[in-house]
């Protein structure tokens, strides 16, 4: 049969797979030599619209391997193999601050890939394309176990491998957010570790109290999980992010009776008097947002609030008293922390403890403040109610190396601290 005559192809292969799994997607059939535009799309959970595209030129066999071919215009260039993703933009209509992340992780992100002929830039519903594929990218991989934890009151999500196990744990602490973030817990599980999501802002202690939850609570969590039958008790990390590391910090540096394995910390901060409780520490990132407001613009930059690191240790944390390996990633254009400069505080600060070679540092420029899973586009604001827009800070391209990059070698520290000699018990 003549070439020409061929239907054109387009697939993704694998077309489902875990968030963080390349993919490869491949035009076959074009006309030789033709321009065609390749676009994503994608309707999250918030029921906004997401977009990303670029333009390619077909081979003489009229072939397209975006893994291996440039693009040459559109929402990235150049050779991207996950430009696709990673570049998706809010389409217009979006509200101002909607971010594309996983509310539920059990649902996978669907993401419809189409050819379309020549170079195309907009309009693209009243195209009708060559051909599309739908692409499913999943946190949890097939026979990963869900269970709900209510404990002693704990609220969490416990996300099991498959399999009998046991497995390392690691207790998965995110930011200022109200509710519970899964996803990087459930990404986690299909790595095989025990993770739990771990609910700090609305557990049931605090709709009764409406007081932040204390250090005995997250104690409590961390025995949870180190209790459980298929954990290996004595290999269990602790995972923060923006405020979820200050808890951290202070479990680990504080607390008498959680000893954790290893830590990683993402865009975190130490600067929080030891005497003051996580109460009090939560409403001074709030009272340091709100005075971070600019009048005129009303963007909130809260990293510039939070400089010069001080030099009083009344006024931080002593994570000379830290005695695990600690994974420390900092996004040099962090606008809601001073992530560099508070990652080589506490370096200097084990050192003098004579603890410096328990600290990696893993520093990226112009990558911003929320570091999701690989392949997920910069999220760089939030829109405070009542208060301005919370500046993330970020550019897309960097932004996604370090989402890479940082993951890979967090599931290498991960796998070196608590899955190697993973026998011992």
């Amino acid at each position: 049969m003549d070439k020409k005559q061929c239907p054109v192809k387009l697939s993704a292969h694998p077309s489902r797979g875990l968030i963080d799994e390349k993919m490869v997607v491949q035009v076959q059939n074009a006309e030789p030599f033709s321009k065609v535009t390749l676009r994503a799309f994608h309707c999250c959970e918030g029921g906004y619209n997401w977009e990303a595209f670029a333009h390619y030129y077909a081979d003489m066999s009229g072939q397209v391997n975006v893994s291996e071919d440039p693009s040459l215009g559109g929402t990235y260039f150049g050779v991207e193999p996950m430009g696709l993703l990673w570049s998706l933009q809010g389409v217009k209509g979006n509200k101002l601050g909607a971010t594309l992340r996983k509310l539920d992780p059990q649902i996978p992100m669907t993401v419809t890939i189409s050819l379309y002929s020549g170079y195309q830039s907009e309009g693209f519903e009243d195209l009708v394309p060559l051909a599309s594929v739908l692409v499913e990218r999943w946190n949890v991989a097939p026979g990963v176990r869900i269970i709900e934890i209510q404990e002693d009151g704990v609220n969490g999500t416990l996300f099991m491998p498959p399999g009998p196990g046991p497995f390392p744990g690691i207790m998965d602490l995110w930011g200022h957010e109200v509710g519970m973030i899964k996803y990087r817990a459930a990404l986690l599980s299909s790595h095989g570790y025990a993770a739990l999501a771990v609910n700090y802002i609305t557990p049931d202690v605090t709709k009764t109290t409406r007081e932040m939850v204390e250090l005995d609570f997250f104690e409590k969590a961390f025995g949870i999980l180190q209790r459980h039958p298929q954990v290996i008790s004595s290999r269990v990390g602790i995972a923060g992010l923006c405020f979820g590391n200050v808890i951290m910090f202070k479990v680990a540096a504080y607390s008498e009776v959680v000893k954790p394995r290893c830590l990683v910390c993402v865009n975190g901060m130490h600067m929080i008097p030891p005497d003051k409780t996580l109460g009090e520490a939560r409403s001074y990132t709030t009272e340091v947002m709100r005075t971070s407001v600019n009048k005129d613009t009303k963007e909130i930059v809260m990293r510039d609030s939070l400089l010069p690191i001080p030099t009083d240790p009344k006024l931080k944390m002593d994570l000379g008293r830290v005695s695990c390996p600690l994974l420390i990633i900092a996004a040099e254009d962090d606008l809601g922390i001073p992530s560099k400069e508070a990652a080589e505080d506490i370096k200097a600060m084990m050192e003098r403890a004579g603890k410096g070679d328990l600290v990696k540092i893993l520093s990226y420029p112009k990558a911003g403040h929320i570091l999701y899973p690989p392949y997920m586009p910069l999220g760089n604001l939030t829109v405070v109610k009542g208060t301005g827009v919370q500046l993330w800070g970020g550019e897309p391209h960097p932004h996604s190396f370090a989402q890479e990059d940082s993951w890979r070698k967090t599931l290498m520290f991960l796998h070196k601290h608590l899955c190697e000699d993973a026998s011992e018990n």
